[in-house]
């Protein structure tokens, strides 16, 4: 994930490459990010010295070995702390960064592997913070999709429906392309024109406002093709299947 904001940050028009360090103990992840105008290096600490937002994009395991690492190096005025390790909470987060009874501005961050392409849905935790700094790392995010700010104990919620849910929607394309295969087109064909009619109906939902039902009763004439397809899928279990698939993603507790 932690790739995927750096590919994001440096494809938005908005965000300057120069203004990036990535750090990375192997320095063969780091030299096409270094292509492209980032700063790189293997030291943690030196990533962090002159960062206004320190992101931690390591794996929950991790992250006590990178704070002891960075800890005598955070400035707690000036700086932000976000952290994208999902099973590491706010209450585990304050007693890692806890100082002589001082906090830094703390965030935990929910996004979906889109936002590489700036297309991410990212859940946003203010842990540690007042409204400004909501605010500047709001629109951080929203240069690399949609944010949305939310109480903690939404999290295994908003995981399921965007984090988990990316890979949910893959899987549809892939099943559909498989039955495009099976009606007579080439694979590759298949899936394009899953893609572009996904892009369709998004399109739609989102310019008309209209609910999903509303909208395909605009397809669905009686006795007609899409109804008839509609209930098949329905016979064989598609809505419970996704919604089941849903539960089971959200329900580990984020404690």
């Amino acid at each position: 994930m932690g790739g995927a904001f750096a590919e994001g940050l440096l494809a938005s028009p908005d965000f300057k490459a120069e203004d990036l360090t990535i750090a990375n103990p192997h320095e063969e992840k780091l030299q096409s990010f270094a292509t492209r105008g980032a700063s790189v290096t293997t030291s943690n600490t030196a990533a962090i010295r002159d960062a206004d937002v320190v992101v931690l994009a390591v794996k929950p395991w991790v992250v006590p070995d990178v704070v002891d690492e960075i800890m005598d190096t955070l400035d707690y005025r000036r700086q932000t702390i976000v952290s994208f390790a999902a099973s590491v909470n706010g209450n585990q987060l304050r007693k890692l960064f806890e100082r002589d009874g001082r906090l830094p501005r703390i965030f935990e961050a929910c996004p979906n592997i889109a936002i590489a392409e700036c297309q991410s849905m990212t859940f946003l935790v203010p842990v540690e913070a007042d409204d400004e700094t909501t605010k500047k790392i709001e629109r951080l995010f929203n240069l690399l999709g949609q944010t949305m700010t939310v109480d903690e104990r939404a999290l295994p919620a908003g995981t399921a429906l965007a984090g988990c849910g990316i890979a949910y929607v893959m899987r549809f394309v892939r099943a559909a392309t498989e039955g495009g295969v099976e009606l007579g087109f080439k694979a590759d064909v298949a899936k394009d024109i899953i893609l572009q009619t996904m892009k369709g109906a998004v399109a739609l939902l989102q310019q008309t406002g209209l609910h999903p039902e509303a909208a395909i009763d605009k397809v669905t004439t009686p006795g007609g093709l899409t109804i008839r397809g509609l209930n098949t899928m329905e016979e064989n279990g598609f809505t419970h299947a996704v919604i089941a698939g849903l539960k089971a993603s959200a329900a580990q507790d984020h404690q």
